[in-house]
């Protein structure tokens, strides 16, 4: 029924809604019907990137506070672990903090993300915000996901039809650049107890540095402050009192040792903010009482003050579904406002050590067996394991092979490097078999993709000495830290000391100093070329000359080194 509503509609039904005093729209018997407060819990997850199936590796696992860790993740085990949790509690209300697709493991991604949209459904999501992934195909495409129909290119694949999603998919911030209406619906009202809740859900405001522009070009992305604090006004003038923010921006943390509810958000330094998440928890609304955060991958489990002084829960939970974020409210019948004194949050752990959802196993085990010839087809094969964690210069040695087999791709095109930005990097290759059994070292076409599931085009461009300089400078910002990844030929220092856009020296390219005024062919991904992650100086590169998909050039450059060791890191240089 919500995909017939246009976001007018949807906006008009929830001021009618929140006049209902009706039963709670759960099922079951409400022992709170006739007190004072209700009690309300919110469960949340974030970060899923269509990993339906049991992560593998380090993303599969959550560290404890002492140092030890429990495998976590897989749809059917967060399904079992959400039913214990609705059930502890009469009323619940299930959401998203974004990016709940893209960036996804080929059984999803292979069917653009429509396995993870059926069990979301099935999950009985009520709502979630956008996150920025939720754009790497495009506003038109995030639009179908939302409403169904069958991809306009490769048709139905998973299932005969697409039918979409049940739950509104929120852009608080997210405005048509033509007139300045929403893009997406700002937000949604659920009744509990016969009290209304609204959510507020939103991407990060800096969504147009982290996908592809052209995909996104009608939109524009405001600043999540001033959108929370627009909604939270206009929820409150209708009658919602109890209102929550589902925000994809996070914070980094200081160590992983803390656990899942620790709050050990890393401080921001002189001219470095390191906590986005956190001044926006702190800054909106004071009407807004719990919110809900994304997009970091990290865990931790804060109490901020919200500008009145009043204190409120800020959570985000472990990526890839490994645990779920839960708020558990107590909101006042007559006020219909949370009694902030009684607020609870904790994440909790999807453990394995439960019985699997049989219903979304079954979805799940039918996306495996239709994605599993291509999935298990052997590419090459590795020594050791290759990893995108970076060392102190903030090199990575699959970072590193990544750029090295883009060159390789686009040797017709002239191109003498090629750079790699570090979040395109999604995930390990690791020597140990997986549970397919393909064997020790083996490198299959499914781990290929889940490095690199983009399927961004590669870009060879023109650019002078100097402004191959201005792009590596562009690497530091006052906001935040993206070193890009060198092939083998380019070599360069940077200074930590040194203030930001002067810290590259000693640049060469095969042993050669860089001519300031020379020319340089350089490969780049499409997303780069764009100007994506901040790197504004790629667009003014000329000659571009397309290539092909990056992820069929790392998969010819393992196929071509079928041992291949990891990299040495010796191409970036880091100076006191």
């Amino acid at each position: 029924m919500f995909r017939r509503y246009s976001v007018l509609a949807i906006t008009a039904a929830a001021a009618a809604a929140v006049t209902l005093t009706g039963p709670a729209q759960a099922q079951g018997v409400d022992s709170t019907r006739g007190q004072g407060t209700v009690d309300v819990r919110l469960i949340g997850i974030n970060d899923l990137h269509g990993n339906i199936e049991p992560p593998s590796g380090s993303s599969g696992r959550v560290i404890l506070p002492d140092g030890t860790t429990v495998d976590a993740g897989g749809a059917a085990y967060n399904a079992t672990h959400i039913k214990k949790l609705q059930g502890e509690v009469r009323n619940s209300v299930l959401v998203g903090q974004g990016d709940l697709i893209g960036a996804s493991p080929l059984t999803s991604a292979l069917f653009h993300d429509e396995p993870t949209m059926e069990i979301l459904n099935d999950f009985g999501l009520q709502t979630t915000a956008a996150g920025n992934h939720e754009f790497d195909e495009g506003y038109q495409e995030l639009l179908r996901m939302q409403r169904g129909g069958c991809h306009p290119k490769d048709g139905c694949q998973f299932r005969d039809e697409y039918e979409g999603a049940n739950f509104p998919i929120l852009g608080a911030n997210v405005t048509l650049a033509k007139n300045g209406r929403p893009a997406l619906p700002p937000f949604w009202v659920e009744i509990r107890g016969g009290v209304p809740i609204g959510f507020i859900g939103m991407p990060l405001k800096d969504v147009p540095i982290l996908v592809d522009p052209n995909g996104i070009k009608e939109l524009q992305f405001g600043d999540e402050i001033a959108a929370a604090n627009k909604y939270a006004n206009l929820l409150d003038a209708i009658g919602v009192k109890s209102i929550v923010l589902l925000v994809h921006q996070g914070d980094q943390v200081a160590t992983n040792q803390g656990g899942p509810n620790a709050c050990n958000v890393v401080p921001d330094t002189p001219g470095q903010t390191l906590n986005p998440g956190t001044i926006i928890a702190k800054k909106v609304s004071p009407k807004i009482d719990a919110v809900f955060s994304g997009h970091s991958h990290q865990h931790y489990n804060c109490v901020v003050n919200d500008p009145a002084g009043n204190p409120r829960p800020f959570i985000e939970g472990l990526a890839f579904g490994r645990e779920l974020s839960v708020v558990d409210l107590k909101i006042d019948r007559r006020t219909r406002d949370v009694v902030r004194s009684a607020t609870k949050a904790e994440n909790k752990i999807v453990t394995r050590d439960v019985a699997p959802d049989p219903e979304i196993q079954a979805v799940i085990d039918l996306a495996k067996s239709k994605a599993a010839p291509i999935a298990n087809r052997r590419i090459g094969g590795i020594t050791a394991d290759i990893v995108r964690a970076q060392n102190p210069a903030g090199e990575s040695p699959l970072g590193d092979l990544i750029a090295d087999s883009q060159v390789a791709a686009t040797a017709t095109n002239g191109a003498v490097i090629a750079l790699m930005n570090p979040g395109g990097v999604r995930a390990d290759l690791t020597f140990a078999s997986s549970p397919a059994g393909e064997g020790n070292g083996v490198v299959t076409y499914g781990e290929a993709f889940t490095v690199q599931p983009f399927g961004n085009i590669l870009q060879t461009v023109t650019l002078t000495g100097a402004q191959l300089k201005n792009v590596l400078e562009q690497q530091w910002n006052a906001s935040r830290t993206f070193i890009l990844q060198p092939s083998s030929a380019l070599k360069y220092a940077w200074s930590q000391a040194a203030p930001i856009g002067s810290k590259i020296s000693n640049i060469t390219i095969n042993g050669t100093p860089v001519d300031p005024a020379a020319n340089y062919r350089v490969t780049i991904n499409s997303f780069l070329q764009g100007g994506g992650d901040g790197f504004s100086e790629f667009t003014k590169g000329t000659n571009v000359t397309g290539g092909g998909i990056d992820l069929d050039g790392f998969s010819a450059y393992l196929e071509a080194h079928p041992n291949q060791a990891p990299p040495v890191l010796d191409r970036i240089t880091r100076l006191s």
